[in-house]
């Protein structure tokens, strides 16, 4: 019986063994981002996108593709995050699944950092080309100095093809056209190799002798000089030799073989044309703002004043990319993702239509599963409990105006 209980015993840790192995070698594809993860004050006190394009949904190997609209840089930026002083669009993907062939905001090409200004609103694009086929979370991003990426909202892309057709020509200031995706390729393989075995090379020269409990006990003893030989010094004054020399040479014939060259652009582009946008003629109070638990519904207390010509109603609330929209007064047929988009999310107590001169107090609840899903509840959380957005208000002949809300938010668990 004991016997059988050992073998039971050996198999078991044998099958353990095999799964834990087996878990190790199991590496799934990142395909999508942690967006989910980054703070919900951050999203939504930060940069606004709205009005966003993805040109096409499905793009083959070496074809491109656009993803172009607005942000808005959000007046009341936290204050534990640095201004967007030093700023560069990006596109948020899993590696480079597409190359960026051109960036503008404002119509001007932006190949590096730019400078943006609280409150104002800039049109961007971006062409991508596509690289590696398979299905991919394509997001709009912000890098800022200082505060990070701020992720905007993604969309999957399809890519299709063979990754191994994929070319990156480009002409170069001489006048000869090179492919990008494997230019110089041996080179950097060869040099790759060549400083592997050179510090290969070294740590075998150290480990071929005992290493730490024999050294630390001739260090304790007080005998560590005793641990450098004459040997030793020798064999590291030629390797460091050996390594200028090599950084020498191969700089120089570098410079011989490409004569010219122009360092890598690292300067802030300043003076970024932003959109003139008309002062909206609707002002809007926040009179309170709760934020429901259980129901998973921000409700908000607003004071609307119509100081325009025309009547309007409220069709639009956009915070953190997820945008909830009251359907009996604005469809969305841009292809928005699904998932941050609540067609029938908004609700106003009284949304009829908002005559020229009038003020109404209105309750409006934004609600969606998108507030637990991609975290923005979490803001309840916040030493900072404030939420921001964008307000959307049409009128008769579709006109748009953009009223920006920030205000404290206080949870509610009944």
């Amino acid at each position: 019986m004991k016997i059988i209980k050992d073998k039971v015993s050996k198999l078991s840790f044998v099958a353990l063994l095999v799964t834990l192995t087996a878990a190790m070698f199991y590496t799934p594809t990142a395909s999508a981002h942690g967006e989910k993860s980054q703070a919900a004050f951050m999203r939504m006190r930060t940069i606004h996108w709205y009005d966003l394009d993805w040109s096409k949904d499905e793009v083959a190997i070496n074809e491109t593709m656009t993803i172009s609209g607005k942000f808005h840089v959000f007046a009341g930026w936290p204050e534990t995050v640095d201004k967007p002083e030093t700023s560069f669009l990006n596109i948020g993907i899993p590696g480079p699944v597409f190359i960026r062939q051109g960036s503008w905001i404002g119509g001007q090409l932006v190949p590096r950092s730019v400078s943006l200004e609280l409150g104002d609103t800039y049109e961007f694009k971006v062409l991508l080309k596509a690289r590696r086929p398979g299905d991919w979370h394509v997001h709009t991003m912000m890098n800022v100095e200082g505060g990070g990426p701020i992720i905007g909202p993604g969309k999957w892309v399809t890519i299709t093809g063979s990754m191994g057709e994929f070319v990156n020509p480009i002409v170069t200031l001489t006048g000869e056209t090179i492919n990008l995706e494997d230019y110089a390729l041996d080179n950097i393989y060869f040099w790759h190799a060549l400083w592997y075995s050179i510090g290969l090379a070294w740590l075998v020269f150290w480990v071929r002798r005992p290493l730490f409990i024999p050294r630390n006990i001739a260090v304790m003893d007080g005998k560590a000089n005793t641990l450098i030989s004459g040997t030793d010094r020798k064999v590291g004054v030629a390797f460091a030799l050996g390594t200028v020399v090599i950084v020498a040479a191969s700089m120089g014939s570098t410079n011989d073989k490409y004569p010219v060259t122009t360092p890598l652009q690292a300067g802030l582009m300043r003076g970024i044309k932003s959109m003139d946008i008309p002062a909206p003629t609707v002002t809007v109070k926040v009179e309170d703002a709760t934020y429901r638990v259980p129901g998973r519904a921000m409700q908000m207390t607003l004071t609307i004043t119509n100081n325009g010509d025309a009547a309007v109603q409220l069709g639009e609330f956009n915070t953190a990319s997820v945008r909830f929209l009251d359907a009996e007064v604005y469809e969305d047929e841009s292809g928005y993702p699904d998932d941050i988009l609540a067609e029938e999310g908004l609700t106003v107590s009284d949304n009829s239509p908002l005559a020229p001169g009038e003020t109404r107090t209105v309750e409006v609840t934004a609600s969606d599963a998108a507030w637990e899903v991609y975290r923005l509840a979490d803001l309840i959380y916040d030493p900072d409990s404030r939420f921001a957005g964008l307000l959307f208000f049409f009128d008769e002949e579709g006109n748009r105006q953009m009223v920006t809300v920030d205000a404290p938010l206080i949870p509610s668990f009944i």
